[in-house]
């Protein structure tokens, strides 16, 4: 018998959601035949068989969510095939993805009282045998509550009141699939990245009537990354290092009802405005439909995020390691503003940019924003 694992996907995340089995257990199959469907971070990918085999057992059902590593299915191997099931660690890595980390809890020594104190995610908990077991009996999570007793000693009175507000919140719903994967990274994103975030407005008020906002807002992009190259870049936090990027790859935003995805428009300075446009109608239709392959959604090195169609006026964009910068634009206004000391009506465009401090000064985002400003203020 021969078990085939979870392998790494690429998608930096050590996860993914099993969809469907597209064979059963006693079916035989063929080398590199789809074994099953899984979601991932962002999309939707079948895993192919290793080798020629009789399905012997299938370790995991639609829904559940295994690690990279986790067994998937069981062969007994056919003909001369006789070679094992690659692993994750055969199979290598993918160099340059994001990859979240996980939290550790280590027990501690018994505290004075008998009361066990455990380190969740930097802090210590303090708790006695029974009442721990108490917590497990009431899914209560001890990291939650609130401690009333002496010494910061979590009571069973403490579990109690947790475990009725939970009650009375209603059932959990488990994250799955981009919702999944969107946590994790945003999870990575705050312990990692030391963001700042600066807002400014562009006056769009000579712009022509039906302008395409989108298409201006990527053109300004590639001009603020032509003045500034520094926020066209992916930052090591690891190695403390930055490889700015020549071409501008931008990751747009966009938001579905299961999540957020960011799919990608390579090189956007040497494509045109009806190039731009017709790819982003792809990406999108792509996105609703669920069929973007996983490959359009990597490698960004600079992020738009035009929340203002939905509302806002400014925002503070998350920057999502390896990338450094991430622009939004919030909802265009009419509001009066100061021309040669005279009060006027014009449309501005508020923008909020973010960027990671570790590797961008503030006078580097001061002149991207600047630049992409100047750009907005074009008639055309």
């Amino acid at each position: 018998m021969n078990i085939f694992k979870l392998p790494d996907l690429g998608e930096g995340l050590q996860e993914a959601e099993i969809v469907e089995w597209h064979i059963r257990e006693g079916d035989e199959v063929k080398e590199d035949q789809a074994l099953l469907s899984v979601e991932t971070a962002k999309a939707i990918v079948d895993i192919p068989s290793p080798h020629n085999g009789i399905i012997h057992k299938l370790y995991v059902e639609a829904g559940d969510i295994p690690l990279v590593g986790d067994p998937l299915v069981e062969f007994e191997l056919t003909g001369n095939d006789e070679k094992p099931a690659p692993t994750p660690q055969d199979q290598g890595t993918v160099v340059g993805e994001m990859e979240c980390g996980k939290g550790v809890i280590k027990e501690a020594p018994t505290a004075v009282g008998g009361a066990g104190s455990k380190s969740v995610g930097g802090g210590n908990i303090k708790v006695t045998p029974a009442v721990r077991a108490l917590a497990s009996r009431m899914k209560v999570d001890l990291s939650v509550v609130t401690p009333s007793g002496k010494a910061g000693v979590i009571t069973a009175a403490d579990v109690q009141r947790v475990a009725k507000i939970l009650e009375d919140a209603g059932p959990m719903e488990p994250l799955r699939g981009v919702r999944r994967a969107m946590a994790h990274i945003m999870t990575q994103a705050h312990e990692e990245v030391a963001d700042v975030t600066i807002c400014d407005d562009a006056d769009i008020d000579n712009w022509q009537a039906g302008t395409d906002t989108t298409l201006r807002l990527i053109r300004a992009i590639a001009v603020g990354c032509k003045a500034e190259p520094s926020l066209n870049a992916w930052y090591d936090g690891h190695a403390v290092g930055r490889r700015l990027r020549d071409k501008v790859d931008l990751g747009i935003a966009v938001d579905t009802t299961e999540g957020l995805f960011v799919p990608v428009l390579r090189d956007i300075a040497k494509r045109t405005p009806e190039a731009l446009r017709g790819a982003l109608n792809q990406v999108k239709k792509d996105v609703k439909a669920r069929t973007i392959p996983a490959e359009e959604m990597r490698g960004y090195t600079f992020t738009l995020s035009n929340f203002g169609a939905f509302g806002g006026r400014y925002a503070d964009p998350i920057v999502v390691p390896p990338t450094v910068a991430i622009l939004g634009a919030g909802r265009v206004r009419d509001e009066v503003i100061a021309i040669n000391r005279q009060a006027v009506v014009h449309t501005m465009l508020p923008l909020s940019l973010t960027v990671d401090h570790r590797c961008v000064t503030g006078g580097e985002a001061a002149r991207f924003l600047a630049a992409v400003i100047k750009d907005l203020n074009k008639a055309e």
